[in-house]
């Protein structure tokens, strides 16, 4: 179901007709209608949010799409299961309440490299091996912290932090909010354990990241907040990795912001991040956060589409060159572009900005939930470009569905 469809169904089985529904979000009964029918596009969350409250209901319940991970040679036939059974491990969990046994922790520069490869694979928007990989390298990590101690012992942390920062964004690209939350909070856990402002900043961002993607704007604004306020002290004299991830915080609670609709906090922590990227001086990939003058723009385009600012969004985004930037970031910042150039009815470019990114990150558009929401608004037009068809067969999702 298309984003208006569930929303006429759960507002039914709230048994709440279209004008008081609309009233408790303060809309008019002819705009809900023409949501419930695909006729007006629901696209900003701060709305779909607001919805999703007075229906009593998660913000998943609204925007979660479930889409079947192809099985591939990268990812084996073991994937996002494999992976919600390493995080849900009682004996990393608890190590106490399990049976001690003889294994041996890998030696930590081995987990090092192994950590920088997958991070890699990331960035590269390689999903079938982060599939196969992340689960192996979960455990690996939480060995390792069972059995080093002193600054081993909080090299280990570090790695188990970054390795569980791994699945929190690669979950939450899959839609999957709930366990990118998991993720990211254990990998916070062992970032304190670790002892390194670097790495407790990082896991903040991408713990932030996870309860945006859950609806939890003022939480993810006030975790990456204090944690942009934990590093200021160190900024007279910052490394760049500090900077990087000072500045990325400041984008996690610009992000956080325009999905609560509050444009002056929005805009002042773009600015924050503004310099945080001049004094950095060029776009970099420190602490694998891509975080530069570019990264700052790219957020600049995704904040005004959330604030409903299409026309800034495509003046800012549409021009923007990415290809310094990891695969990631370029294909991001592509799905975001492709969205503004939809709602301003320039179907044909958004196409083909979909379709650009496609060539370099198939996983990325084939599974990201707004590049998947983006398609099925397409189909539901009365004659779909026979281009944004086939994007959707590519991508599993079947033309039309339920009508209301």
């Amino acid at each position: 179901m298309t984003i208006g469809q569930r929303v006429a169904f759960y507002r039914r089985r709230r048994g709440l007709s279209q004008e008081v529904l609309a009233g408790l979000v303060g809309k008019t009964h002819e705009w809900l209608r023409k949501v419930e029918t695909n006729r007006a596009d629901l696209d900003r969350l701060s709305v779909i949010r607001a919805i999703a409250k007075a229906l009593d209901i998660s913000l998943g319940d609204l925007i979660g799409a479930p889409s079947l991970f192809q099985w591939s040679d990268d990812s084996g036939r073991e994937t996002i299961p494999a992976l919600r059974a390493a995080l849900h491990d009682y004996r990393h969990l608890a190590p106490a309440l399990a049976n001690p046994a003889a294994v041996d922790a890998p030696a930590l520069t081995e987990l090092e490299n192994d950590v920088a490869t997958i991070w890699n694979a990331y960035q590269h928007s390689r999903y079938g091996t982060l599939a196969r990989r992340l689960p192996h390298l979960i455990h690996d990590c939480l060995t390792a912290t069972e059995a080093y101690d002193g600054d081993d012992g909080q090299r280990a942390h570090a790695m188990t932090a970054y390795a569980h920062q791994l699945a929190a964004l690669f979950l939450t690209k899959l839609g999957e909010g709930d366990l990118a939350w998991t993720a990211a909070s254990r990998g916070l856990a062992a970032a304190n354990n670790s002892e390194d402002h670097v790495v407790i900043g990082s896991l903040s961002r991408s713990a932030a990241h996870s309860l945006i993607s859950i609806g939890e704007y003022a939480q993810a604004r006030g975790l990456a907040a204090t944690a942009a306020r934990f590093l200021e002290p160190r900024l007279a004299m910052p490394t760049p990795q500090l900077l990087s991830v000072y500045g990325s915080l400041h984008l996690v609670c610009a992000l956080a912001a325009a999905r609560e609709d509050d444009r002056s906090c929005a805009n002042s922590h773009i600015t924050e991040a503004d310099t945080a990227a001049t004094r950095l001086g060029t776009d970099g990939n420190h602490v694998w956060t891509a975080f530069g003058p570019t990264n700052v723009s790219i957020h600049k385009t995704t904040v005004a589409m959330e604030l409903g600012d299409v026309q800034r969004a495509i003046t800012i985004g549409a021009p923007l060159d990415t290809t310094a930037l990891p695969v990631e970031r370029q294909v991001r910042h592509a799905i975001e572009t492709a969205r503004a150039l939809a709602r301003w009815n320039r179907i044909d470019e958004a196409l083909a900005a979909l379709l650009d990114a496609e060539v370099i990150g198939p996983d990325q558009v084939r599974y990201h939930r707004l590049s998947r929401d983006l398609i099925r608004e397409i189909l539901t037009r009365p004659r779909p470009p026979r281009p944004a068809v086939e994007l959707s067969e590519r991508m599993g999702i079947r033309p039309g569905g339920p009508r209301w």
